[in-house]
């Protein structure tokens, strides 16, 4: 397998955010009007904004700031509604195809698990909840933890921190450092925590 799902451009991918293998999500506890995640790096300053507004068919944008000038990844669904939703993670200066996920939808219900495929439809990896993810779907305050992996090896892990007042993940990339392109491992973390809002508002 290469080292990474596409070539590396310049462009977003040249944003000091995709060169951080620690970063820091955080979100509020309750938005109403679409949700929003701040990254921040490993010396606590901010390098990404992410907005997710509520509409019918399921996309946000991740920007460097707040001031959300410069576009650094699209995530956009394929459709408005579907049991295997699937999702493609867009190069917000180039447009290009970064990766597609596709969610197991009946899996989902007892452990969220998106295929991460190829341009030919094939998968190549796996986005997966993991610890007791049963238990969360009944007691959303216990601590929520994810994996990336490429070609069967884990390349990126996202773990829930407890915060008051705030939701707060880590994001370790360090396992895919050179076989992992940061924008999967980045989007894929997003796609994740996006679901985990969706199931809270139910």
């Amino acid at each position: 397998m290469e080292s990474s799902l596409v070539s590396r451009p310049t462009g977003a991918l040249a944003a000091p955010a995709f060169s951080l293998e620690q970063l820091r999500i955080k979100r509020p506890f309750w938005t109403l009007f679409g949700r929003t995640f701040r990254v921040f790096g490993p010396d606590g300053a901010q390098v990404m904004y992410a907005k997710h507004p509520m509409r019918w068919r399921d996309t946000f944008k991740v920007f460097t700031d707040d001031s959300r000038t410069q576009l650094l990844l699209s995530i956009e669904a394929h459709k408005a509604i579907a049991m295997n939703m699937t999702y493609s993670i867009l190069d917000g200066q180039t447009g290009e195809l970064v990766a597609t996920l596709r969610k197991r939808g009946l899996k989902s219900i007892v452990r969220d698990v998106w295929d991460i495929v190829d341009a030919g439809d094939q998968p190549i990896g796996l986005v997966t909840e993991d610890g007791n993810s049963m238990l969360r779907r009944f007691f959303p305050i216990l601590l929520g933890k994810w994996h990336v992996e490429l070609g069967g090896q884990p390349v990126a892990h996202v773990r829930q921190s407890f915060r008051f007042f705030v939701k707060e993940f880590e994001l370790d990339l360090g396992a895919g450092r050179g076989r992992c392109d940061p924008r999967l491992a980045i989007g894929a973390a997003l796609l994740a925590l996006t679901s985990e809002i969706s199931r809270e508002q139910r």
